[in-house]
């Protein structure tokens, strides 16, 4: 998405002048006013993408006309400008929902970088919009949750894989979702009217799983009283997904790479082929490459699986989605319970974001499921949880590691607070008064210390 109109707030007629020559040079369709009180008439009166203004202004001061602004046109992404010692209002400024903020005085590179920054967040926020919709319209990712960086990387995988044919494998830990992701693939693939069928390779029996896949004819083997179609039948036209992929039997592998390879099947017991055309999805919580190595899955048919892979992270590295999650848990479940929907109480959703998750996204699930049938008031309190998660705290996590060879009190320090910093601001989207409620610093400390780790 570009951000083709912007309007410029600024008192200085030398800033207007030079904002308006160099965004008109570069395609930009440019108005310029000298108040805040202009630029909510003009806001008003016509459609802008963008709004660039300075913090202090006569009249209307730009964090006056930030929230204003944006209550005319909610979309609308906000650059506040700021000289040498105002930048505490800047911070202020993009607290009430400005995007990012420019030091006076600015070079041109520095203003036309933040604007190129700013047209990509909103490009990318338009897909997930796309996405979500679609997503919600189906049904399917009802619990995919692309609040922090990891997350909206597979959300941009799922969109880019789900119109192709390619074969993907999903990956990550049992309960990460890796089923709603193949879900979202199908559903968001020209395949969605057609049937989605799901087997996991782990649950049947060795001699079972070549009928279950291929079928068979009658008198095939012993039980086989009639003809059978497969699994690959039934998904004929859609979407077959093969859940724990690395526990399929050595024979069934060759016989899997055949048929993603010739686009044909044969049933149990019979010797002329029937083709099939349907998209193959592979999911696994183990580490495929590693059974390659030691002999127990094929190489020609991990590549042919892997054309696309998508990695679910666990949910202890994704904290931020924990309450997103949560609240989407206890309103699907008090609805099915026929209980009356309640939220978290602070103490609890600290004590899930202190947990560390075994079983992931399913263990979340569960547990708030419990939590609704035992929970008493209003909100869900800690008691409601289960013991291993109610009794979580900060004192039970992993230390950070140690720095290789390096004793330095002071730079394993630094390293430290950079670290946490960063994590802060992607939690938070690289929203900086946000990441300082979080790291209890104040916004002019944590501007400094952004400077100076480097982290800009």
């Amino acid at each position: 998405m570009s951000l083709r109109s912007i309007l410029i707030a600024d008192d200085e007629e030398s800033i207007r002048h030079v904002l308006t020559v160099l965004l008109t040079d570069r395609g930009y369709s440019v108005r310029a006013v000298s108040n805040g009180e202009e630029a909510l008439q003009e806001l008003a009166a016509r459609e802008y993408d963008a709004l660039v203004t300075d913090v202090r202004m006569p009249k209307l001061s730009g964090l006056e006309l930030v929230p204003r602004a944006l209550a005319i046109a909610p979309e609308l992404t906000i650059l506040v400008m700021s000289a040498y010692g105002s930048h505490e209002l800047a911070l202020e400024a993009m607290k009430a929902g400005a995007y990012d903020y420019l030091g006076k005085p600015f070079r041109p590179d520095e203003v036309l970088l933040v604007l190129r920054k700013a047209e990509e967040r909103e490009r990318l926020r338009a897909q997930n919009r796309l996405l979500r919709r679609e997503l919600d319209r189906s049904g399917a990712g009802a619990d995919l949750v692309a609040t922090g960086p990891s997350m909206r990387e597979v959300m941009r995988v799922v969109q880019k894989a789900a119109p192709t044919k390619a074969t993907v494998l999903i990956t990550g830990e049992s309960g990460t979702g890796k089923e709603q992701v193949a879900r979202a693939l199908h559903q968001l693939s020209s395949r969605a009217e057609r049937q989605f069928v799901a087997i996991n390779c782990a649950s049947l029996p060795p001699q079972l799983i070549e009928s279950e896949l291929f079928g068979h004819v009658k008198g095939a083997f012993t039980g086989a009283q009639s003809s059978r179609r497969g699994l690959f039948e039934e998904a004929d036209g859609g979407t077959l997904l093969l859940d724990e992929i690395g526990d399929l039997p050595a024979p069934l592998q060759s016989s899997l790479l055949r048929v993603l390879q010739e686009g044909e099947i044969r049933r149990v017991g019979e010797s002329r082929g029937v083709k099939v055309d349907v998209r193959v999805l592979a999911s696994t919580h183990s580490d495929l490459g590693t059974a390659v190595a030691q002999g127990r899955f094929r190489e020609d048919l991990f590549y042919r699986l892997n054309v696309v892979g998508i990695h679910l992270p666990p949910l202890r590295e994704r904290p931020e989605e924990i309450a997103p999650l949560a609240a989407r848990f206890l309103e699907r479940h008090a609805l099915r319970l026929g209980v009356a929907p309640r939220p978290l109480s602070l103490a609890a959703l600290e004590r899930l974001e202190r947990h560390a998750w075994p079983g992931n996204v399913r263990e979340l699930e569960n547990a708030l499921e419990r939590a609704l049938v035992l929970g008493e008031g209003a909100e869900i309190e800690p008691d409601a949880l289960p013991d291993a998660i109610a009794q979580s705290s900060a004192a039970g996590r992993a230390p950070p590691a140690p720095i290789e060879g390096d004793l330095s009190v002071k730079r394993a320090q630094r390293a430290l607070e950079a670290e946490l910093i960063r994590r802060a601001l992607e939690r938070t989207g690289g929203n900086r008064s946000r990441a300082a409620e979080l790291l209890e610093l104040s916004p002019r400390a944590l501007l400094y210390k952004i400077r100076d780790y480097g982290l800009e």
